[in-house]
């Protein structure tokens, strides 16, 4: 049995679990997935809650798996590092999980004590909030999302027995998965910077917290949220003394095994692809980037949503980005995140919700494959028999604007939903291609909006670091390339990027060993990190922009017609509550 290191990698997304099992250059040697459990509401389209005990359970399994898979001994295990959806997690002061759900059992001891990112029951908060015209709204773009945590915490303590608040922590979800695995309270400045108002370089803000109804976290000084002092870690930063001997036996692990400091799953990607080289028509870049190259690079991480990365040596704002903040994975280094709600759900729904779905899923497994094949053969199809070269022309005349589930970036208005101009008295599959192509389309155009603001503001983006399943859509990479006017790197493996990210968290821990935050100069913290990210990412594969002077002329006019769409329902919002009053 080899004696080799490892690393471990835990990603936890919005419908599972994935554990990863990589070598010190980045080869993942083993990968297990687990589903988890989300719980909604029959009456109330906008809750989605999951459970820590069952996402705690689904790790160990995972990790389990993965040392039996690859036959690896817990000593060769050296650092374990989480990513997870920016998620609120609650507990009691011993850890143990509180209930979120609206009625009798809510501030109980009860397993359903997550509030999921995409939970929009916050919205009165979230308005309430953005009208204090607190500092703390700066750094997230002018206007704080309902999806953060501080909305959802004060959703909670406005419908919550007070003694039952007064028992609660609250963390985002990576931040909990670090203190479930050492029984330390440090958290990360990537959760408390980028979700829960922790501003940079002046740590919680009190009178915030007093204005918005939240007092007694001032108080008792941050204790339900952390971060007292302006204790935070960032990246990687080695958690704690490691795992718990609890954490350790569920695991499957060993006690004292390294833990880094987590980050947000979006972050994991960043982390885990934007360092990588690239071949371009077969062949490996000679370049070797830099940390400074970095901020030239914007990280989507495209899954059921997607967010988008990007850092800076300085600070950015810009209107509708979150952001900038200050050190999320990187000391000294600021970062912004633009965002969409809704983009691989969006693709299902739109497929989904299609009268000729069931005549495509009965045709694909007659085929023996994916949907999506089916949809792109059909595009084909269509294109010869409307003599035309490309998908773009065979919906020309219809255009979709995509926020069914409100816009995160750069509008930042939840009550945005979608609009379609161009429907016909057709229900066919050939409807169903077309409206599939024009949902890819809207997906790129909205991320084009997102890369124009943030360069307009002061970022230099020239190309676009891939992960999460999305990337595995060939057609889409292009259409973002091609839409944007950039190259667009994909990685290795679209899956795992994320994994590999939190799994460079890990080794990051085990690096610093026992020197812990202050003890390593920013300029090492910041060393040590890119070299390892440079190890560790594997190659990516290169999608340079390819339309023809034709298709560049459509997708120019489509991204103005997609910009009229905006302000055109945001008039006819205007209008209709003019008429209400």
């Amino acid at each position: 049995m080899s004696s080799e290191s490892y690393y471990i990698g835990v990603d936890v997304g919005t419908g599972s679990v994935r554990s990863g099992l990589v070598k010190p250059d980045g080869t993942i040697a083993a990968i297990s997935t687990e589903a988890t459990q989300t719980f909604r509401d029959s009456k109330d389209h906008r809750i989605f809650e999951q459970s820590t005990t069952d996402i705690w359970d689904g790790i160990g399994k995972t990790i389990r798996a993965v040392l039996a898979e690859a036959k690896v001994t817990p000593s060769q295990v050296k650092g374990i590092g989480f990513d997870a959806t920016c998620s609120l997690a609650v507990t009691d002061m011993n850890g143990d999980p509180v209930v979120v759900t609206s009625g009798p059992d809510l501030g109980q001891n009860g397993d359903r004590n997550i509030i999921l990112w995409a939970d929009h029951r916050a919205e009165e908060e979230a308005n309430m909030i953005n009208s204090t015209g607190s500092k703390v709204l700066e750094y997230v773009g002018g206007v704080m999302s309902l999806e953060m945590e501080i909305p959802k915490t004060l959703w909670l303590k406005r419908r919550m027995k007070p003694e039952l608040f007064s028992r609660c922590q609250f963390f985002d979800l990576p931040d909990f998965l670090s203190y479930r695995a050492t029984s330390d309270n440090t958290r990360s400045t990537c959760s408390v910077t980028c979700k829960c108002s922790y501003v940079p370089d002046l740590g919680w803000q009190p009178d915030f917290f007093t204005k918005i109804g939240l007092e007694e976290f001032v108080e008792n000084n941050y204790k339900q949220i952390g971060g007292a002092d302006g204790i935070v870690h960032t990246a990687g930063l080695p958690v704690g003394n490691g795992l718990s001997e609890r954490a350790a036996k569920e695991l499957g692990l060993l006690p004292g095994t390294a833990v880094g400091s987590a980050v947000i799953d979006a972050y994991a990607g960043w982390l885990g692809t934007v360092a990588a080289r690239f071949t371009e028509n077969g062949k490996l870049s000679e370049f070797i980037p830099s940390l400074d190259e970095s901020r030239h690079r914007l990280a989507a991480c495209a899954g059921t949503s997607t967010c988008h990365i990007v850092q800076s040596k300085e600070g950015v704002f810009v209107n509708g980005v979150w952001g900038p903040y200050k050190a999320p994975v990187f000391p000294g280094w600021w970062m912004n995140e633009g965002g969409q709600s809704s983009t691989g759900q969006l693709i299902d729904f739109m497929i989904k919700t299609h009268p000729a779905f069931s005549e495509l899923e009965q045709i694909a497994k007659e085929k023996d494959t994916s949907i999506h094949d089916i949809l792109h053969r059909e595009l084909e199809k269509l294109k010869v028999e409307n003599e035309v070269e490309t998908f773009t022309e065979l919906t020309k005349d219809m255009h979709f604007y995509p926020d069914l589930h409100g816009n995160r970036s750069p509008i930042a208005d939840p009550r945005m939903r979608g609009s379609f101009v161009g429907l016909a008295l057709d229900d066919g599959l050939g409807d169903l291609a077309r409206k599939f192509n024009l949902t890819l389309e809207a997906i790129a155009l909205q991320t084009r909006h997102i890369v124009d603001e943030m360069n307009a503001k002061g970022h230099s983006i020239q190309s676009i670091y891939m992960s999460g399943g999305q990337a595995k859509n060939l057609h889409l990479m292009q259409l973002f390339a091609d839409t944007i006017g950039i190259p667009v790197v994909l990685p290795l493996n679209s899956g795992a990027a994320v994994v590999l990210g939190a799994a460079m968290l890990g080794r990051m821990a085990n690096d610093a060993g026992a020197v812990k935050q202050g003890k390593l100069s920013e300029e090492e913290q910041c060393e040590a990190l890119w070299k390892i990210m440079v190890e560790m990412t594997p190659t990516g594969a290169l999608v340079a922009p390819a339309a023809s002077p034709k298709e560049k002329k459509l997708l120019e006019a489509k991204y103005k017609i997609f910009r009229e769409a905006i302000e055109i329902q945001k008039r006819w919002r205007q209008q209709m509550e003019d008429a209400s009053k």
